[in-house]
């Protein structure tokens, strides 16, 4: 029994109720009762933490998401996410975040982690990080992929958020158990691979008006294609090491 999180859970609840949010869900049965598992999540949107959660609760369980350190530093959220007992992530130090992960797949912990690292704004699969296969391969667990189609319309990068009323649509699938072996690079290529069918499988029973920026240019929408999003991120990147540089420099 964790009160804490059972409580904020409840609190989203009520504040997906608000907004009609209207969930569609398959799979669950594919969540362990017990023992360590690493879940891997489709990144689309702002909320796919809060969303990848319900699925878990049929199991009785809570996730232990791999967030950004800022987040925890934070005065607000900082502390919530230490009592729900979330992992930060320092790409500074990124071996004791991974070392944290795994210790925590060993304790029995379910680890959400979201393989392409940021949100993609084309909203197809990005490239996947290695981390979650070889977090998954050193703790003996097995990775759960996770995909999340429709929260890229409640809130994403680049795009005011819609946290009204809008009975948006939400359809979450989880996927077998995909066993951890090695080698790190085949394990990621067979969960993007995994992940990439259950998305469009998802997105075949979605209504996507032509156009739509939410929508992929795969299908008729008005998002960039994958290798145009790559550009811009790359772009994104590249400015913010500048401001960083500029920063140091200033304080010099």
């Amino acid at each position: 029994m964790e009160p804490f999180y059972r409580t904020i859970i409840g609190v989203a609840r009520t504040l997906f109720f608000a907004e009609g949010l209207k969930f569609t869900i398959s799979g669950s049965e594919h969540l362990p009762a017990s023992g360590g598992a690493v879940i891997a999540i489709n990144h689309t949107g702002y909320m796919d933490f809060t969303y990848a959660g319900i699925p878990v609760r049929d199991v009785k369980r809570y996730v232990r998401f791999m967030a950004k350190k800022e987040v925890f530093d934070n005065k607000i959220s900082g502390p919530m996410m230490r009592t729900m007992r979330h992992i930060p992530v320092d790409r500074s130090a990124g071996a004791d975040s991974y070392r944290a992960a795994v210790d925590a797949l060993r304790g029995g912990e379910l680890v959400g982690v979201f393989p392409e690292a940021t949100i993609s704004r084309s909203f197809e699969l990005k490239a996947f990080k290695s981390g979650a296969a070889r977090m998954a391969i050193e703790a003996g667990v097995p990775i759960i992929p996770m995909v999340i189609w429709g929260s890229q319309r409640v809130w994403t990068k680049g795009y005011p958020k819609r946290l009204g009323r809008t009975n948006t649509p939400i359809s979450i699938a989880v996927g077998a158990p995909i066993a951890a072996v090695e080698p790190a690079d085949e394990l990621t290529a067979t969960v993007h691979t995994t992940m990439e069918t259950m998305l469009h499988s998802l997105q075949e029973g979605y209504e996507h008006p032509a156009g739509a920026f939410w929508v992929p240019a795969r299908l008729g929408g008005g998002a960039p294609t994958l290798e145009q999003a790559n550009r811009l991120d790359a772009e994104e990147a590249q400015a913010k090491a500048a401001r960083r540089a500029a920063a140091a420099g200033d304080g010099a």
